[in-house]
């Protein structure tokens, strides 16, 4: 499945209908139908209020409308438009609507509209306002409106669902623009959009659904490049299974330079990162006086001891000791607790214009790059950087708060600025390469939300990386499964804390 953003969407929607035929009568007759089935099926309502906005939207409620009303539930249909304003499809089954004899209500005054829900005493509101084409903040009567509904919700107890994303959020981004309404549930055609997945759209949308129409993927998916959404089904198509006669070898082997005296935590956990992730073998590089410490906690794991400052990071003489031990290398974990001094600054950025094996640059090292991201310009490896919306922020010069709005745009700025592919840590991580490619993770598991967790990811992506695998699927299947595992410890260790 792929997940998409409202310009996305509405582009595909044109291609279906203009250059594959498919009418757009059939996909809205399809869609109205799919929403009363699952409004019937969920929550078996006695009165339905339909409420329609002025476009494709608003008709596919009329739709709906028309298939609840003959399977004999108690409909109203409240038009949130002037009728001489619909066209198409939605004028179309509007007019289907008056032919039927089944009444369109017309209010322009929030307080009529607040006597008349409380009269009508619905089980469910259908929420066919604003789709995924809304890119404007809701102001006057439709803001009143959806305040009103909103509030009656409370008192009234009906559910609210939505056709295609909430009224209010925005389909590519999960702003709200201005107001939205709490959906119950939402049901969606053919994919997932950005806003039913980022916050705090995610928070309006309910239960989201996803229901098919008929739109024709394998022509779609050759035409278009489409954000790739990481699930279980996915995963088990990507992730090669182990048989016949294998070795550790065939298995790449990860080197982890991290850690430093105080931080000695981040190289135990990317290092098991690749362990847990199948490499074939692990090197932990760190300072030389750390090396009994992880001799001792993990004995699968190779110890490679540098030189280090007076402070316990590592010294820049240890530059020499990392490419000499280069061999065989598959991937390179750098930056997990590895500090901030300036000498820890030379090692790395004199490391990274001197390797040529694919490098997953982490906490610490992020930090150090972000204050010159030229070294990046010089280093001829593969890189793969994961920032958190901090370390976002420190990358782009941009308020996290900023970042948050739009965290697929700004992500895949962050891959085209640096050359790199990104993962965007957070709920549903995003992660982008300079071509354009990107996909974002199903999992969002507040329980990851921890010192460590990051640096764990940061070894399974070099874990995965070292085997072989492309370098971008690599990288997905690393995230997911990161995020699945959490997401299974949740239930047994956790929620959290684990």
């Amino acid at each position: 499945m792929f997940v998409l953003t409202g310009e996305q969407m509405q582009e595909i929607d044109r291609f279906v209908i203009e250059e594959i035929g498919i009418s757009g009568e059939i996909l809205m007759e399809r869609a109205g139908w799919w929403v009363a089935k699952k409004c019937k099926d969920v929550f078996h309502p006695r009165k339905v209020l339909i409420c329609a906005g002025p476009g494709n939207n608003g008709g596919d409620g009329f739709v709906c409308a028309r298939y609840l009303h003959n399977w004999g539930y108690d409909i109203k249909v409240l038009v949130f438009a002037d009728v001489t304003k619909y066209k198409g499809e939605s004028k179309k089954n509007l007019d289907l609507l008056q032919k039927l004899k089944i009444p369109l209500l017309f209010f322009e005054d929030k307080e009529k509209l607040i006597t008349f829900i409380k009269s009508f005493s619905p089980d469910v509101v259908i929420d066919a306002i604003f789709g995924t084409g809304l890119k404007r903040e809701i102001e006057g009567f439709y803001k009143e409106s959806i305040e009103a509904i909103n509030n009656l919700k409370k008192s009234q107890r009906f559910k609210i669902v939505s056709i295609d994303i909430p009224s209010g959020v925005c389909a590519s981004t999960g702003k709200i623009m201005g107001i939205a309404l709490d959906a119950d549930l939402t049901v969606t055609f053919e994919t997932l959009k950005f806003g039913h997945l980022f916050y705090p759209g995610k928070e309006f949308s309910g239960k989201v659904e996803v229901v098919e129409i008929g739109f024709p993927w394998e022509v779609i998916k050759n035409k278009y490049s489409l954000p790739i959404y990481l699930d279980l089904d996915w995963a088990k198509k990507v992730l090669k299974p182990r048989t016949g006669y294998t070795y550790k070898g065939k298995f790449g082997h990860v080197l982890v330079i991290a850690g430093s005296v105080g931080k000695s935590g981040a190289g135990i956990l990317a290092s098991l990162g690749a362990l847990r992730g199948g490499a074939g073998l692990v090197t932990l590089a760190s300072p030389k006086s750390l090396q009994p410490v992880y001799m001792s906690i993990l004995p699968e794991i190779l110890t490679l001891g540098l030189d280090e400052t007076t402070s316990g990071e590592v010294a820049f003489s240890a530059v020499k000791t990392i490419i000499k031990n280069l061999d065989k290398k598959k991937a390179i974990v750098i930056g997990p607790g590895i500090g901030l001094s300036p000498q820890v600054k030379d090692f790395v950025f004199t490391l990274l214009e001197k390797i040529d094996i694919p490098v997953v640059i982490d906490a610490d090292a992020l930090t150090l790059i972000a204050e010159d991201l030229k070294i990046l310009k010089k280093c001829k490896a593969l890189k793969v950087l994961t920032p958190h919306p901090g370390e976002a922020e420190r990358i782009l010069k941009i308020p996290v708060n900023k970042l948050l709005e739009n965290p697929f745009y700004y992500a895949k700025k962050i891959a085209e600025d640096t050359q790199s592919i990104c993962v965007f840590k957070g709920p549903h991580t995003v992660i982008c390469e300079p071509s354009g490619r990107c996909a974002i993770s199903s999992i969002d598991e507040p329980g990851l939300s921890q010192g460590g967790t990051g640096d764990v990811l940061a070894g399974v992506i070099a874990s995965f990386l070292s085997q072989g695998y492309e370098p971008f699927e690599a990288v997905c299947l690393a995230v997911f499964l990161h995020g699945y595992s959490g997401k299974l410890l949740s239930k047994t260790k956790g929620p959290w804390g684990y």
